[in-house]
């Protein structure tokens, strides 16, 4: 993709507001004459630490931060003189955003009171030269914040902590005058540590498993007033329903491990360049199979005889080593309750398969129903309420029943055992980038403790949004000592085997180093875990007001090579599918849709020419996905040159971007945008056979599966999965998402025009292809596709080849001796080691001559002469000439005797 996935979330209609912040000192440091300033509109001062103020449109003449008016229950006013001045290299290099900005230095005298006035209404204020009014803007906090309280607060314990059975609660709190806990139908007072801004109380044994939530009161720019807000802890371990109050609950209790738990068998672990990963939603998995007894419930991974479980124990024996689980930590866009949560109201399955109404339907109840994707998130460390059996107790403070408590925390960990005992590690999707709301939102957490600290904030003082939402800021102590503090309660927990990171080009490069540090400080005798054995990757995308390590080094897709942690390579995605996700013409072809060699009718692909050349150039970028898109792989390009992998382009920037195999995720298709099924039924011509289009699906996939480094596939797109052309499906509802293991109840194609929110103006080319039968696929196509992948996952399991370690490795073992002016439009040969791979895209049976492989005793790899596909059973290899010969649409692998 050439820009971030898009992703929008349910009720996330946020205005951008203003952020203004804070202020406090003596009367006697302000005139008496001096009237409180107006309330500013903008927040364009940063005060990056104790000594420095950078200020977006300030003249370079003396100014002031004012704080406090002597109202509003605050200290009474006061100022901090500040003086021209220039940033140090270090704070250049800290804050490269703001180099080019007027900067201040504040006065030595005044230092001693930026703690105080950071817990008041805090303004910048510059007289005017010529008797104007004076320049008035809100400062912006972060920076003085992590300067003042961010080393002692990195080391502090959050959260819910036990010690010999009795809690200890603690929130970081800088900015509050005052923070209570409201514990029982009680409120208990806090004590505030004046050297990390923590506040924290202990309590007795009798909390454990009583709603709690802190009463902050602290100045909120957005309101203009201190105000007491009644928030949840960021840190909570334990949940009421629909997320009103967290609970106190010790996650190391017994009562809340299901039998077993500390006794857990993981599978063995896979090292992340040989990952295959199978990309799973939780309630998509079951909430249609009519074999689970809990659909669309975390239990339903411990439904054995389930058909779901069934397929991902078969994908299991294939080679697939990992289950990436979409967010199932707590989310904010579903109802909890059951009986809270709506339903469509219309007969769906009785409308036309080209029909509005079904989305029309779904629509209605969307913002109600059961379902979203889960990239909302309202607290990152609990499980979603939502998947399981009872979502907890209500926040009346009543007595909670110990099942109430215990159902998230152990049912999720019961999912954990039941995809470990089918064969598969766990990978959880983690969105740490943004939250579902900031200011006084009611569904704002962090920005309702620390008003202006947990965002990323633009020039003016706005929340930036370029996520989707509101944009959290992981270079910030607190906000990055929470993912990473997160993440390792996830991994010690819950046994999670492996993190994907969302939009993890939003995050510094420091910050995901942090957590691959904390986890690989994690030991089995210590902490129940392997922390080294745990996968890291994620969205390296570079965009936004982070784009080009504007404001840090980011975790983008070139900064990330050679760290260990992987991100998704694009790259061979698009050479395949064809076009790129946002195309205004979704026709556009590539290598396994048809580009030049079964071309469609649509006029954005070119002339034939244009065509053929940009068919070649895809093949280029897919050979260098096939290496683990090493940036230093030379091979000859399909023009005659000689290139390494960073010089063949796409579009702009460098293909290769990897340091070593398992740098770079290889995919075919994933949650975001049209499933490949889909894809692939908007570029193959429309006449294409259902037959042809689950060769093509596999063709696909293989690209992805028989590349070095690790491989992603979206499940049920061996089933020939659809989403009736949805390619946004967050909130589309069961009806639109649900998985099908059955082939008697379909793929999903065909169930009406996708809703309209996102896909309105592709219409017009869904019509036909919905009315036509066609393309809805019986049984045959889809258990061929599904036999026919799962041959090619033993290939790579079972090939040493297919897991080198090292460029230079790859560089022995692999090349593409057909690449060059002369190759074949359609066709990449891979020779690996003593395998020859042959991608024939085309319509017709294809031979390439390998000079070298004269002689040579080569034949069909066993798995596929012993397998499911009928067709690839009659390629073949003449070893006089070196000539292999590969079936139309075809995938074949070869093994040198």
């Amino acid at each position: 993709m050439t820009g971030p996935l898009r992703r929008t979330v349910a009720a996330v209609a946020l205005a951008l507001s203003a952020t203004v912040l804070f202020s406090a000192v003596p009367a006697s440091a302000v005139p008496p004459d001096a009237a409180p300033p107006p309330e500013p509109a903008t927040a364009q001062a940063q005060w990056i630490d104790r000594d420095t103020v950078v200020w977006k449109g300030a003249r370079r003449a003396p100014a002031q931060l004012r704080y406090g008016d002597g109202t509003d229950g605050g200290a009474a006013s006061g100022r901090l003189r500040l003086t021209p001045a220039e940033l140090s290299p270090a704070e250049r290099a800290a804050h490269p955003h703001l180099k080019d900005f007027p900067a201040f230095a504040v006065d030595p005298r005044d230092q001693r009171l930026a703690r105080p006035a950071l817990r008041e209404r805090l303004v910048a204020v510059q007289p005017s030269a010529d008797g104007s009014p004076a320049a008035v803007t809100g400062v912006q906090i972060p920076g003085v914040l992590d300067d003042l309280y961010g080393p002692a607060a990195a080391r502090a314990a959050l959260g819910p902590v036990f010690r010999h059975g009795r809690p200890t609660l603690s929130v970081w709190a800088p900015t509050a005058r005052t923070v209570a806990l409201e514990l029982d139908g009680r409120t208990v007072a806090m004590r505030r540590d004046d050297a990390s801004g923590v506040w924290s109380v202990r309590g007795p044994r009798s909390w454990i498993g009583k709603p709690y939530r802190y009463a902050v009161t602290v100045w909120a720019p957005e309101a203009g007033r201190t105000v007491t807000n009644k928030v949840t802890d960021p840190y909570a371990t334990a949940l009421t329903a629909d997320s009103e109050r967290a609970l106190v609950v010790d996650l190391a209790d017994p009562a809340l491990a299901p039998r077993g738990w500390a006794r857990l068998k993981k599978p063995a672990p896979v090292p992340l360049r040989s990952a295959q990963i199978q990309e799973l939603h939780v309630r998509d998995f079951s909430i249609a199979d009519p074999t689970s007894r809990h659909p669309g419930r975390y239990l339903a991974f411990t439904d054995r005889r389930s058909d779901g479980m069934r397929h991902l124990r078969s994908l299991a024996r294939a080679g697939t080593s990992y289950v990436h689980l979409l967010p199932v930590f707590d989310i904010a866009g579903i109802p909890e309750r059951r009986a809270d949560q709506a339903a469509p109201d219309c007969d769906l399955a009785a409308l036309p398969p080209d029909s509005e109404r079904q989305q029309e339907c779904v629509a209605r109840t969307a913002a109600r129903d059961a379902y979203n994707w889960g990239y909302d998130p309202l607290h990152y460390t609990v499980p979603e309420g939502s998947y399981a059996s009872d979502p907890g107790p209500d926040a009346s403070g009543k007595p909670a029943r110990r099942t109430h408590v215990a159902a998230r925390t152990a049912e999720f960990r019961q999912m954990v055992q039941g995809l470990n005992g089918a064969g598969l590690r766990v990978v959880m999707d983690v969105v740490y980038n943004h939250t579902v709301a900031h200011g006084q939102d009611p569904k704002s957490v962090l920005d309702r403790i620390v008003p202006g600290y947990y965002h990323r904030l633009l020039d003016d003082g706005r929340v930036a949004t370029s996520t989707c939402c509101s944009n959290t800021a992981p270079e910030h102590t607190m906000m990055g000592k929470l993912v990473v503090d997160s993440v390792v309660t996830w991994a010690r927990q819950y046994k999670i085997d492996g993190f994907r990171f969302d939009l993890m080009g939003h995050h510094p490069k420091a910050n995901i180093l942090a957590v691959r540090a904390a986890l690989d400080a994690l030991t089995v005798r210590k902490d129940g875990v392997d922390g080294k054995a745990i996968v890291l990757y994620g969205e390296g995308w570079n965009f936004g007001e982070v784009a080009d390590d504007a404001r840090f080094v980011q975790a983008t897709q070139k900064n990330m090579a050679g760290t260990g942690v992987a991100t998704f390579n694009d790259r061979t995605r698009d050479a395949v599918r064809g076009g790129g996700p946002f195309d205004a013409d979704p026709r556009v072809q590539g290598f396994a849709s048809g580009l030049y060699t079964d071309p469609n009718t649509s006029p954005a692909n070119g002339t034939p020419d244009q065509q053929r050349a940009r068919l070649l150039h895809y093949q280029d970028l897919l050979k260098v996905g096939l290496t683990g898109n090493l940036a230093d792989y030379t091979f000859t390009a399909s023009d005659g040159r000689t290139v390494k992998g960073s010089q063949v382009d796409y579009n702009g920037a460098p293909a290769g971007y990897a340091a070593a195999p398992g740098d770079a995720l290889a995919y075919a298709d994933a949650h975001d945008n049209e499933t490949l099924y889909d894809a692939l039924a908007y570029k193959l011509p429309q006449r294409t056979s259902p037959a042809d289009r689950a060769r093509m699906q596999v063709l696909a996939m293989a690209t992805a599966a028989l590349s070095q480094g690790p491989a992603l596939s979206q499940a049920g797109t061996d089933l020939l999965r659809s989403k009736s052309l949805d390619r946004n499906s967050y909130d589309s509802g069961d009806w639109f998402n649900a998985l099908h293991w059955d082939c008697a109840r379909g793929n999903g194609f065909g169930r009406g025009l996708p809703p309209a929110a996102d896909n309105r103006d592709k219409w017009p080319y869904a019509r036909p292809l919905l009315a036509d039968p066609a393309l809805r696929p019986g049984c045959a196509p889809i258990t061929a596709t599904s036999a026919a992948y799962r041959d090619l996952l033993r290939i790579r399991a079972g090939e040493p080849d297919f897991h080198l370690d090292t460029t230079a490795r790859v560089r022995d073992r692999l090349s593409f001796p057909l690449s060059g002016p002369d190759e074949t439009p359609g066709v990449v040969t891979m020779r690996l080691g003593a395998l020859v791979v042959v991608f024939n895209a085309t319509p017709h049976a294809q031979s390439q001559t390998v000079p070298a492989a004269a002689g040579e005793r080569y034949a069909l790899h066993p798995v596929q002469a012993r397998g499911a596909d009928p067709v690839v059973k009659s390629a073949g290899f003449a070893r006089a000439t070196g000539t292999f010969t590969v079936p139309a649409r075809t995938v074949a692998v070869f093994h040198r005797r």
